[in-house]
């Protein structure tokens, strides 16, 4: 019986069953929980986040997005053995933040310029914090420091490249896209601007759409996009709160204590891991709230948080991958991969980068 009830497709069954019960032995903190979500998706997340996905349909219909695969090709195939056209997505995904990474991931793949062992490279890496996110709400808003983000910004943003060139041996034997080997030879040869603008028209005369259809086209999308978005925040904001009122917070917190134990961490900053697994935001700012932990420690932890991004982060690039063949384990492990080493490149840089240097 029980060997059945824990099989994987019995699992969420029942656990969707169990949160049931839960909503409804705790009703009034389930809609107050579901309001705080409502208004992280309404106040921050909506106006972050909905012009970047709008623009980044209006880029691969304008053919943007070709063009810079031409350029930046001698450069990704070698490092990150991924097509230029990941470039792309590299710098929108690094400037943007979370989950635009894994949404122009899934656009490439849909138009079939990476295929899946490459997609999945891509977005184990380019799932990162936004800059502004990270100076201001973080460093400045959190920890009440500018002097932080130079060293938060290292960790976390060195730490993804890190994840690039491990991830580039992740299925290794995969053939390379089509894109891939229609690209011209390494090097950066003569010539290469004049075929990124003859790559970028043929890509905008294959897309067809008038300027005033494709913005209406995108608009859409990025609303479709937005809107699972908010349930996902919303349905994570409710579950924590439920975990909250049953203890399982606290058993959490009390296990993740013992760990930080043994890492010689301060036990105060386990609140803040706690929070961080669910959502960055509650995470980032419970770390810059733990006063007397040691600014070294929390920096440590808000670059493993920064990094792991938050389950409700998770759910919303598995909802993106979803209509792909990528796959989440392998985005699964890089994101916890990535945590660990910011952390570790904290403590590695905080003599050079830190505050008291």
């Amino acid at each position: 019986m029980v060997r059945f009830l824990l099989r994987p497709s019995v699992v969420p069954a029942w656990s969707t069953a169990l949160l049931a019960l839960l909503l409804a032995a705790f009703p009034a903190q389930a809609f107050e929980a579901s309001l705080r979500g409502l208004s992280i998706w309404w106040e921050v997340l909506f106006p972050a986040l909905f012009p970047f996905f709008v623009i980044s349909e209006l880029l691969l219909g304008f053919g943007i997005v070709h063009f810079f695969g031409k350029m930046l090709d001698p450069f990704m195939r070698p490092l990150f053995r991924i097509p230029g056209i990941g470039g792309f997505v590299v710098t929108m995904g690094y400037a943007s933040g979370y989950p635009v990474g894994a949404r122009l991931t899934a656009q490439l793949w849909e138009q079939r310029l990476i295929n899946r062992a490459e997609g999945e490279r891509l977005v184990a890496f380019t799932t990162t914090s936004d800059p502004i996110f990270l100076i201001g709400a973080v460093s400045v808003g959190f920890f009440h420091s500018a002097a932080l983000a130079p060293v938060l910004a290292a960790a976390h943003y060195g730490g993804g490249l890190i994840i690039g060139l491990l991830m580039r041996f992740h299925d290794r034997h995969a053939p390379a896209s089509a894109e891939a080997k229609a690209a011209a030879p390494r090097g950066w040869k003569r010539g290469r601007f004049a075929e990124a603008i003859r790559a970028m028209h043929e890509a905008r005369m294959l897309d067809g759409r008038s300027l005033g259809t494709l913005l209406q086209d995108s608009v859409q999308a990025a609303l479709r996009l937005m809107i699972v978005v908010g349930g996902l925040v919303v349905v994570f904001s409710v579950v924590m709160e439920l975990l909250r009122q049953t203890g399982g917070i606290g058993v959490l917190a009390a296990a993740v204590r013992l760990l930080l134990g043994f890492a010689g961490v301060p036990a105060a900053l386990s609140d803040a891991v706690v929070s961080g697994l669910f959502e960055v935001t509650l995470g980032a700012r419970a770390a810059g709230g733990a006063a007397g932990s040691g600014l070294m420690h929390q920096a440590a932890i808000a670059a493993f948080v920064l990094s792991w991004a938050g389950l409700s982060v998770h759910a919303q690039v598995a909802s993106l991958l979803s209509r792909t063949d990528l796959r989440y384990k392998p985005f699964l492990l890089a994101r916890l991969l990535h945590g660990f080493i910011a952390a570790a490149l904290i403590y590695a840089l905080w003599g050079w980068l830190g505050p008291a240097a």
